[in-house]
């Protein structure tokens, strides 16, 4: 089922999505990746404010390539989100709604997402060039010395994104291969 969200994403829109839904994402959308992660979990640790408030946002695990002439971005395909396994719950225990990566997560992140009511989406790896249309502005907002690792705000419009991880605990991954061998 095709659904259509604005980010920052309410807790509502959150539980009204399933494991496997195509979602679209409009809004404001924050990268972050490995380096980043690192950051902010060594400011949280030293009771630092984080570059913006993860409450209800969004973080996309990307890196982009430097944008052509005219595009607010290069392409911006999503990066293996198990790197950031590590660091995500505690994020989610301070509000973040949604994460968009590729790939597995972690039995603990799976238990964050659960506790505090949020969705892990996966977007399509090797897309990066599509992906990047549907962000219309990038700016850097944090830790510009780590170069593509920086933390950006996204202003998307209609990025494509499939649920992975629901609310609830259904994971794509898992009930996709028991459908399969069937």
């Amino acid at each position: 089922m095709d659904k259509h969200i604005n980010a920052p994403i309410s807790e509502e829109d959150v539980l009204s999505l399933n494991a496997g839904d195509y979602v679209y994402i409009s809004g404001t959308v924050y990268t972050a990746r490995d380096a980043a992660h690192k950051r902010m979990y060594e400011a949280l640790a030293e009771n630092k404010e984080l570059p913006f408030d993860v409450k209800g946002n969004v973080i996309y695990y990307m890196g982009p390539s430097p944008a052509r002439e005219g595009r607010p971005i290069g392409s911006a395909g999503p990066t293996t989100a198990s790197r950031m396994d590590k660091y995500t719950p505690d994020l989610l225990d301070l509000g973040l709604r949604g994460m968009i990566g590729k790939g597995k997560r972690s039995k603990e992140v799976t238990e964050a997402i659960i506790r505090n009511k949020a969705v892990y989406f996966a977007a399509v790896g090797g897309a990066g060039a599509i992906l990047a249309g549907a962000i219309k502005e990038s700016k850097v907002i944090a830790y510009d010395d780590l170069g593509t690792e920086a933390i950006r705000e996204l202003k998307v419009e209609n990025l494509p994104v499939v649920v992975v991880i629901d609310s609830k605990g259904n994971n794509l991954y898992e009930t996709a291969i028991k459908e399969y061998a069937r």
